[in-house]
This record gives structure tokens, C-alpha cells and sequence, in this order.
């Protein structure tokens, strides 16, 4: 009787264990399951051990595309050449090689599968694809540095469809590659194209077939398609060359634009929603915030930035937390910003440059994690930290890649990383690595 009552109490104790392994979160797209920058698992170490060492490492090329993972699988982006990608940027050669998509076990790194083609870049800084897949209803969606849009089986790598944007909307990719990150929302895929009346487009997610098209500009610009909720409606931000707009997802019919025109054409981070506000920024004094109507889609100007004021975002996605935004700056400043004045609270280059000193572009990727954020630096480093509108406060960072890319003469990883299954999956030019990140 005591001998089946220990069983038993084994048996409870299983089922009761096994949820929480079951349940650990996924990393399916850019900026996380809510595309909002916020790794919601628990259990998480409160600063680095000494001698931290990967789970696993695989063999990757050249690439800025982030990890995204799903369902016991980490899907990424490549690109396999023989060219010299780390020559004069403002050159644009033409470079012969080949875009990959790999599949890998998210439990030991293990190829399951990969998708590849040909492809010739001429784009600035050609060291490989720069948008994150997005995995959704089984099917994983990838946009290389040429604007080859494709939707893969999850599972087995088998292709759905495939689009060349460029040539079948007339059009060629910016300076700095095709970047948007492709957002599924139900039945359809929200991405950019470019050309006249182009610039947005919707697709059935299934077929790849077109259902809208809309906006023009110059430029398509680096902003992913933004989803956001106001006014009653959800609304489709996209952020052009030209503009920041907001678009009726259902019909591309717009709803509002704003004119907000950055240096070379660099709308590149995501625009931020807070509560009732919206913030969207880039290099060289671009930023505005905007108040969104509470009874239909429309909004007004608050301020637009000014020299020592707000937060000018070059590579990454400010984030804002209790009116309070934090952000990088073009030189590598890591700033607090009170958002409904622009009013600047304090910086530092300590998060996201070698030694604390400026750097032109410099960049560090922000992720909240309960009460504090943890910041891939373009130096490799890890780093745990709480931002307040008081300063950074910096409690241990740990050195997780080399940095084999190069931007201004110097290295650096420019990659955003992914956060799921209470670990970190990061990537430079030459391996992708796994790092446990649980408590226990």
C-alpha cells in the first residue's frame, strides 16, 4: 500500500511538472510573440554565472535576419558567397550567392531542413538577409535582402510560394536591402513591395495571392508593417521614405498620413504605441509623437523633435515604459526620454559601445523582462539591466559572440536575438548559439 501510494504521489507530481516544460514560450517572429519587444517567461537567472557556456552552437553564413523560434524549431536566414561583403559599403557590387533558410532543433541545434536559392545582391552593406522569419498556422515566411518573399511548410521546409517583389511590382530594393519583417494577421500577410500604389501590400498567407495594394512614395524605406488598435478599429501603420501612415488593413484604404521624412530615407525602427500615444522616430532630429483619436482613426500632433531633445533610433526599436522611453541614439547614447515633452532624462554609451565611447550607428537591442531589460550590444555582450527615469542601472553582462560583422570600421553584431524556451538564441556571421537562461 505505501509502495502504491509513492507511485501515485510520482505520478501527481509528473503531471503536475509537466506544463510548465509544455508551456515554455515561443520567440515566432521580430520583436517576440506580440511583436512588442517583451519576453514574458518566469524563472528567469537574475544575473549571468561565470563560465557561462552555450547549449549548443550551429554553423550559420552571413546574415543580420534575427532567430525566430517556434514550436521546437529555430527558423533563420543566410547567405552563402565568396565576395568580399565587408568592402567600401557605398560601392553596392554586384555579389553572386545564396539565401538560405535553415531549420534547426531548438533542443540541440540539429538541421532539420533548408530552403535555399540564387541570388545577386546590390545593396550597401550585402553581408547577408536582414529581415526575421515569421512563423504562423504552420507556415514560415521569409524575406531575403533582394525582396524574395517566401512561405515555407514549418515542418518540412517543403515551399508554398514564392514572390520576387521586385520584379513583379517594378521596383528595386533600397540602398540598405529589403528589411521589413513580413506580419501575418488572420488570412493575410502584410508586407512592403514598393512602386506606384505599391509601396503596402496585403497577400492571401495560403496562396501568396495579392487582395490590396496601396500607397506611393521615393522609397519603400526599412519599417516593418505595424499593427495597432485605436480609434475603434485596428489600423496598419506603415512608415515610407516620405510619411508615417496609418491604412485600413482590410481595404488599404488610408486613414491618415503624417509627414515624417528621414535622413536617407532610414524609417527603419518600428513605431512605439502607448496607450493612447505614438511615437515613431529615426537618425538626424526625425521623431514624432503623436495623440490617437479615441473615437476614430485620426491623431494629433504633440512635438516633433528637436536638437537635445527625444530620442533619434538608427537600427533598433526604442521601447516605452511608465511614460518613460528609452532608446538609442546615432552615436551609441542609450537614452531616457520623458515621452509627452520630448524632455531628454540622461544617456549612456554604456550598453551600446565598445569601452563607453561614441560610435557612429552604434546599436543595442532592448527586451523587457519583468522588472528589467536584457540588451544585446553590437560588441557580442549580454547585458542585464533596469532603465528608470533616473538612469541605467547595469547588474551583470556576460560576452555571448564575437563580433564578426563591420560597420564604421569596427566589428559588430547587428542582429536582433530571440528569447524563448528560457533560453537566448543569438547569431553573428559565422554560428548561431543557444544559451540557457533558466534560474535552476
Amino acid at each position: 500500500m505505501r509502495m502504491q501510494r509513492c507511485r501515485s504521489l510520482l505520478l501527481l507530481l509528473a503531471v503536475c511538472w509537466t506544463p510548465s516544460i509544455a508551456h515554455a514560450d515561443d520567440w515566432p517572429q521580430w520583436l517576440g510573440t506580440q511583436r512588442d519587444s517583451v519576453w514574458r517567461e518566469t524563472g528567469i537567472i537574475a544575473k549571468f554565472p561565470e563560465g557561462l557556456k552555450p547549449k549548443w552552437r550551429a554553423p550559420v553564413a552571413y546574415g543580420y535576419s534575427g532567430p525566430a523560434v517556434a514550436d521546437g524549431r529555430v527558423f533563420v536566414m543566410d547567405f552563402v558567397t565568396d565576395a568580399d561583403t565587408k568592402g567600401n559599403p557605398a560601392a553596392r557590387p554586384k555579389i553572386n550567392g545564396t539565401e538560405r533558410v535553415l531549420c534547426l532543433n531548438a533542443a540541440d541545434g540539429k538541421e532539420l531542413w533548408k530552403y535555399e536559392y540564387p541570388v545577386t545582391y546590390q545593396i550597401s552593406y550585402p553581408a547577408g538577409p536582414r529581415a526575421t522569419p515569421t512563423v504562423a498556422g504552420g507556415k514560415v515566411y521569409t524575406l531575403g535582402a533582394m525582396g524574395n518573399l517566401t512561405c515555407l511548410d514549418a515542418a518540412t521546409g517543403k515551399r508554398a510560394w514564392t514572390k520576387d517583389l521586385m520584379t513583379e511590382y517594378k521596383t528595386k530594393p533600397p540602398v540598405w536591402g529589403c528589411c521589413w519583417h513580413p506580419l501575418v494577421e488572420g488570412q493575410k500577410l502584410f508586407c512592403l513591395a514598393g512602386g506606384e500604389g505599391s509601396v503596402a501590400i496585403a497577400l492571401d498567407k495560403d496562396s501568396g495571392k495579392e487582395l490590396w495594394r496601396s500607397l506611393s512614395a521615393k522609397e519603400q524605406g526599412y519599417c516593418p508593417p505595424t499593427m495597432i488598435s485605436a480609434g475603434g478599429k485596428k489600423q496598419l501603420l506603415i512608415w515610407h521614405a516620405e510619411s508615417l501612415n496609418s491604412i485600413d488593413p482590410e481595404t488599404g484604404k488610408p486613414y491618415w498620413s503624417v509627414p515624417l521624412t528621414p535622413n536617407a530615407g532610414m524609417s527603419i525602427a518600428e513605431p512605439r504605441k502607448y496607450g493612447d500615444y505614438l511615437f515613431a522616430s529615426a537618425a538626424f532630429n526625425a521623431a514624432v509623437l503623436l495623440k490617437l483619436h479615441a473615437d476614430k482613426p485620426a491623431v494629433d500632433e504633440v512635438w516633433r523633435g528637436k536638437a537635445n531633445t527625444a530620442v533619434y533610433s538608427v537600427n533598433s526599436t526604442p521601447f516605452i515604459d511608465e511614460g518613460t522611453l528609452y532608446g538609442v541614439d546615432l552615436r551609441g547614447e542609450l537614452r531616457g526620454v520623458k515621452l509627452e515633452s520630448g524632455e531628454r532624462l540622461w544617456d549612456t554609451f554604456a550598453a551600446a559601445t565598445k569601452d563607453g565611447k561614441q560610435a557612429s550607428s552604434a546599436t543595442a537591442f532592448l527586451v523587457k523582462n519583468g522588472d528589467r531589460y536584457f540588451i544585446m550590444s553590437e560588441t557580442g555582450d549580454l547585458i542585464i539591466a533596469k532603465l528608470t527615469p533616473k538612469g541605467y542601472e547595469e547588474i551583470s553582462r556576460t560576452h555571448l559572440l564575437e563580433p564578426t560583422g563591420s560597420a564604421w570600421g569596427r566589428d559588430v553584431v547587428w542582429s536582433h536575438p530571440a528569447f524563448a524556451n528560457k533560453c537566448v538564441y543569438a547569431r553573428n556571421d559565422k554560428e548561431l548559439v543557444c544559451v540557457s537562461l533558466a534560474a535552476d
